[in-house]
């Protein structure tokens, strides 16, 4: 493979503008109605997503809020609506169901009869706008499962914090719905009187010393709604049953046949003091949502609009495989875009659109509040996944609602160091309860005496800290990229950095007469390389994090660190040990570790230094050592896929691998078992699986655009045959819009135009 340096004058010829996407090029049609509400359609905004589909005549919709949790940290669905009009209009052979992408919202129609159904960006409010050539009546039933307390079952379980069997039955306690003159109020009210998870995690992890400084995301949480309509009246409460779960419904029916009908339900979340305080704030909603109303849609709409226009990769070959790459990728981002604003992140594991879970594993009879993995519960590892591609998308306001959930966790996990160990730093370990402590389950609650109390005991787990740096990393990428203060997030990132420095010197005191090895270093033991590498020595993702978190801290401009702090992280850096190397049949790789005691997982940590990191890969020294480790470690050879998390693609895209970049990118790409073609999973985790997606898209994002500090490597991994329109950011405030036909770039501008003397166009020699 070859680089050449753009010239002035072969860019000069090359600029011009790429063409975006046709405005409905990617819309999902469907012309029948669905089986069940697998085969619904996600529609969503600000931090709101809605599963739409009809059944049988009836328009149907889940309700999903971010940061909806209850006392078991389950994520709650905030209820289901189901409308039906007098005209049955969608039982002819006209029926159509459209997802509007450009403006985000979905339309269905047939006999007469449109409804459109969006989600305001800016305020939490839904809004279903009914219109018929003929009058008709509009009957709008909000049902909800959650009307008594239930105990769960063991496997439900795993869909909360508790995942397993408590020596206490586990409770899902009852929402409140009432009507409200002619409008439903519905909410979950975290109970005070009853032990939630955060009291028993901090009791089981010897943390009730400090329980009182403990950030507690869970105590008042109160979340629901109301749903109205003009000229709808209160019409009664019955019951029914959907995909085995037993619910009551709350109906509002219109007073009179119309032929236009609005419903809005405005939606709130809050820690607060008292429902009185709760139903203030949701007054307030409901204020703001008709005060704005004759502007708020088009205001969603243009919000969209400058989404879309932020970023676009579009595939022009016939195949259907490729086309699928393009399309899918589109309606990928669409779901992420739901949670723009939302205070919690969009989570791996389904996103705001899980939907009846028997319907993605029948074993799993449960609720539609039912996820694998839980609700409040984060895993790095698969998390990292959603959130590293909106930097080259350019959806940089998306990354707060993840780097913030962060930032609230802090002052927790720097307890943590305190207690058990008596030193400073944050200690964040994977699964991870959003208060910031390990999950109680994993942290393990049949311990042998004298163990150390800040582990998990736990064979997957155990010592695995570092997996917060990749967020650290999403931090400074954000001030590289767009130029923004991240003076909010250096604490946070000298915090974790403080960790790993104080922690193995305390560790080190304990196992041995000297802090450092015979050459100055760290002794990072014990360690982990991912899930996977454990009781490892000198762990490669451990080494490759701090070298690449310690070198981009020190690189940041003056003014967010003083010259103290400077010499003090530049004194660590010096003492990081080398990556580890190893020989495998005669050929030299990255290896995972100096040494490990066991393999417990299937992950390929040792191409992690390929990514995220960025210490290997094209137009960078010792490529031939990461292309060894891709061809001949057995564990790297012996796991390759594209399912679920598996980063296969990226790994191949940042090695500058054409063919099996584009093969890895159309498994990855190919539509999804359900109807909706980018619902995918459930892989490892559950459907629609979100870091399935995001791997997907951060790959083929790296087969176009690739950077090394200020060099931009234009189509590093992009297969020949493969023709493309792309719009895609890169650090400093840069925007690269190109065209790519018969493996020659055809148009190329970069913004700003100073940037092109550092494009780089890689090729193959022919």
């Amino acid at each position: 493979m070859k680089f050449l340096i753009l010239s002035s004058f072969l860019l000069s010829a090359l600029v011009a503008a790429a063409q975006p996407p046709a405005k409905d090029a990617y819309n999902v049609v469907w012309t029948s109605q669905s089986k069940n509400a697998s085969e619904s359609m996600p529609c969503g905004g600000g931090d709101i997503g809605l599963n739409v589909w009809v059944e049988n005549g009836a328009l149907l919709f889940y309700l999903s809020r971010s940061g909806a949790f209850d006392e078991s940290n389950a994520m709650l669905k905030q209820g289901r609506v189901r409308l039906k009009l007098s005209s049955d209009p969608f039982s002819g052979t006209d029926f159509r169901q459209e997802l509007k992408l450009q403006e985000g919202y979905v339309v269905v129609s047939g006999g007469g009869v449109s409804i459109e159904l969006w989600v305001d960006v800016y305020r939490p409010v839904v809004h279903v706008a009914i219109k018929s050539k003929k009058p008709v009546t509009v009957a709008a039933a909000y049902e909800n499962w959650r009307y008594a307390d239930r105990q769960q079952a063991l496997k439900e379980m795993r869909g909360n914090s508790y995942k397993a069997k408590q020596p206490f039955p586990v409770i899902t306690y009852k929402d409140e719905v009432t009507f409200d003159k002619d409008a439903v109020v519905f909410y979950h009210r975290n109970r005070r009187d009853v032990q939630d998870i955060f009291d028993y995690t901090v009791k089981v992890e010897q943390m009730e010393t400090v329980k009182a400084q403990l950030f507690n995301p869970l105590k008042d949480l109160t979340s629901g709604g109301v749903m109205r309509g003009e000229g709808m009246y209160a019409k009664g409460v019955d019951s029914g049953s959907y995909a085995g779960t037993s619910f009551y419904s709350w109906s509002l029916q219109s007073k009179a046949p119309a032929r236009s009908q609005q419903l809005e339900i405005g939606m709130h979340i809050e820690q607060a003091e008292s429902v009185h305080r709760w139903k203030s704030g949701l007054d307030s909603v409901i204020q703001a949502a008709y005060k704005n109303r004759k502007t708020a849609r088009a205001a969603t709409e243009k919000w969209w609009q400058q989404f879309w226009d932020r970023s676009y990769i579009v595939i022009d070959n016939a195949a259907d495989s490729l086309q699928a790459i393009s399309r899918n990728y589109q309606l990928f981002r669409y779901q992420l875009g739901c949670n723009a604003y939302g205070k919690y992140p969009t989570r791996f594991n389904g996103g705001l659109f899980t939907f009846d879970p028997v319907y993605v594993d029948t074993q799993y009879h449960f609720t539609p509040d039912f996820r694998l993995w839980g609700g409040g519960l984060m895993t790095a590892q698969n998390q990292r996944l959603v959130y590293f591609p909106m930097l080259r998308n350019g959806d940089f306001d998306l990354l707060p609602s993840q780097l913030d959930y962060y930032l609230r966790m802090l002052k927790n996990a720097e307890l943590r160091s305190q207690v058990y160990w008596n030193h400073g730093g944050a200690c964040f370990t994977e699964q991870l309860e959003n208060f910031g402590l390990p999950n109680v389950t994993e942290y393990g609650l049949k311990r042998p005496a004298g163990y150390d109390a800040g582990i998990e005991y736990n064979a997957w787990l155990e010592y695995q800290w570092e997996t917060v740096f990749e967020f650290c990393l999403m931090m400074l990428e954000l001030e590289r990229y767009e130029g923004r203060d991240i003076h909010a997030y250096i604490p946070f990132i000298e915090s974790c950095l403080q960790f790993y420095d104080e922690h193995y010197q305390y560790l080190a005191r304990k196992l041995g007469a000297r802090i450092w090895d015979e050459n100055g270093k760290y002794v990072f033991y014990p360690s982990s390389a991912a899930e996977t590498f454990k009781m490892a020595y000198n762990s490669t993702t451990v080494i490759a994090a701090l070298r690449v978190t310690l070198g981009r801290l020190l690189e940041l401009p003056e003014q967010y660190l003083d010259s103290a702090r400077r010499g003090q992280w530049k004194i660590m850096l010096q003492r990081i040990p080398e990556l580890p190397y190893r020989q495998v049949e005669g050929h030299t790789m990255l290896s995972p570790a100096v040494t490990w005691a066991r393999v417990q997982n299937s992950e390929a940590p040792q191409l992690y230094p390929v990514y995220p990191w960025g210490i290997y890969g094209v137009g960078k020294p010792g490529l031939d050592t990461a292309l060894n480790t891709w061809n001949y470690d057995p564990h790297v050879v012996k796991y390759r896929s594209h399912v679920g998390w598996r980063q296969y693609n990226i790994f191949a895209a940042r090695l500058g691998l054409r063919e099996e970049a584009g093969y890895y990118a159309a498994l990855k790409f190919a539509n999804g078992r359900h109807r909706f073609p980018s619902f995918w999973g459930p892989g490892f985790d559950w459907t629609p699986d979100h870091n399935w997606g995001g791997a997907a898209m951060i790959g083929l994002q790296e087969m176009l655009v690739q950077t090394d500090g200020k060099k931009i490597y234009l189509l590093p991994a992009w297969p020949e045959g493969w023709n493309a329109r792309f719009k895609l950011h890169a650090p400093y405030n840069t925007v690269i819009e190109g065209a790519v036909k018969d493996g020659k770039l055809q148009r190329l501008q970069v913004t700003p135009a100073k940037r092109q003397t550092d494009v780089i166009f890689s090729y193959q020699n022919k």
